[in-house]
């Protein structure tokens, strides 16, 4: 029984913190959702202070930017299959996700932005015997606040920073009674802060050459938790996690053709190899080994553009940070392709507004018996099915 409590309270307390970086939501734009987030180098709207700062720099001097946006997330049921009673599937969930916007007109060679987005952020709920004894609900909200500043150094070249505000609060459940172990309710929240770096390098006036950079922010999680058996409350009090938001370096390069087609490459490194262990404070359980991997992500994103219409559309290829022997019900995760499409209309010489659509596709995953410490999937069996449904309505305005 005991070993069944901790693991039953370790995959909560995980969840709780690392799903808003695992699952963590690079789309904050129509654009960016139409082009699968390979929108580094060419940004050309207000969302332009959020995906490179730099790019402020060469926009429109006689101009101001504003735009808004929201996302429905729609996230279908994940499927593990071993043998019954083992066996379960996850509640299928839908998440509305607001993104907002702005750039202001220039003062001098400098200029500044802010964006608000919702960068991370999930719900999994399971109902089944055995997964909800790790995972019966976990709810995620994350915000940030992102005031960023550009400088053009030259009229080819510019750089630019910002820092990350971020607020994330989270409701954890689980319930393993039935099994003679444990209920476990949880709550907490944090406030923390980052930095984000970006470049731009114009070497011709069609080829945009960019560098952005967002800093690690550890989520120290802070609220209390209640533990209880079939005889009663056995903790009721404070508890806090620690772990990382990691790093991630974005390199990309984009290629204009006649002022109407835009093609770009997007590589991003994630340091998720900055989660080694996973350590708390309040509920009495020792720290554990994570032990993920630094992931790579390549995209590529096309952008046309014809009379009062711009098309777009974009694919990626997403690694899991997550080993085999870490794997849980909390997070099913598991490598990824992406593909996504949209459209913007300039309803007005100011306004313009539109549609994107993305699907990620998750890859089956199967567990090596023996290989994950969990009660459940140390007898193996694989995680199928799950991944992503986003669509983004937006709406810009420029004066």
């Amino acid at each position: 029984m005991s070993k069944i409590i901790k693991s039953c309270v370790l995959s909560v307390v995980t969840s709780s913190v690392v799903m808003a970086g695992g699952y963590k939501i690079p789309e904050q734009s129509l654009n960016s959702m139409a082009l699968g987030a390979a929108y580094v180098a060419h940004t050309t709207g207000a969302d332009t202070a959020y995906y490179n700062p730099a790019n402020m720099a060469f926009m429109d001097a006689d101009k101001s930017y504003v735009e808004g946006g929201i996302t429905l997330a729609h996230l279908p049921s994940n499927v593990y299959t071993l043998i019954p009673p083992y066996s379960g599937e996850s509640n299928t969930e839908d998440i509305l996700i607001p993104n907002m916007h702005y750039v202001s007109k220039p003062i001098g060679d400098f200029r500044w932005g802010v964006s608000l987005t919702a960068p991370g952020g999930l719900t999994k709920k399971w109902d089944t015997l055995y997964q909800k004894a790790f995972a019966e609900e976990f709810t995620l909200k994350v915000v940030e606040l992102n005031p960023s500043i550009s400088y053009k150094v030259a009229d080819n070249f510019s750089i630019g920073g910002g820092l990350r505000f971020i607020y994330s609060e989270g409701v954890i459940k689980n319930d393993a009674l039935a099994l003679g172990a444990t209920k476990v309710d949880m709550e907490g929240d944090t406030f923390e802060f980052g930095y984000n770096l970006a470049m731009t390098y114009k070497p011709t006036s069609d080829i945009n050459l960019a560098v952005t950079y967002r800093s690690n922010i550890d989520l120290n999680e802070e609220g209390t938790a209640t533990l209880s058996d079939s005889d009663g409350i056995i903790y009721d009090g404070d508890a806090s996690v620690s772990v990382p938001l990691p790093a991630a370096l974005n390199v990309a390069v984009s290629k204009t053709w006649n002022n109407t087609f835009t093609l770009e490459f997007n590589y991003e490194r994630t340091y998720w190899s900055a989660y080694e262990t996973l350590k708390f404070e309040g509920v009495p359980l020792p720290e554990t080994d994570k032990n993920w991997k630094d992931t790579n992500t390549f995209r590529v994103g096309a952008t046309m553009i014809m009379d009062k219409i711009t098309m777009m559309m974009g694919f990626a290829i997403d690694e899991t940070p997550v080993p085999e022997e870490t794997l849980g019900f909390e997070l099913p995760d598991s490598d990824a392709t992406i593909f996504s499409m949209g459209f913007r209309y300039q309803q007005t010489e100011n306004l313009s507004w539109g549609a994107a659509f993305l699907y990620d596709s998750k890859e089956s995953r199967s567990i090596t018996p023996g290989v994950n410490p969990n009660p459940v999937l140390v007898n193996g069996g694989s995680f199928h099915e799950g991944g992503a449904f986003l669509t983004t309505l937006g709406l810009s305005y420029e004066y």
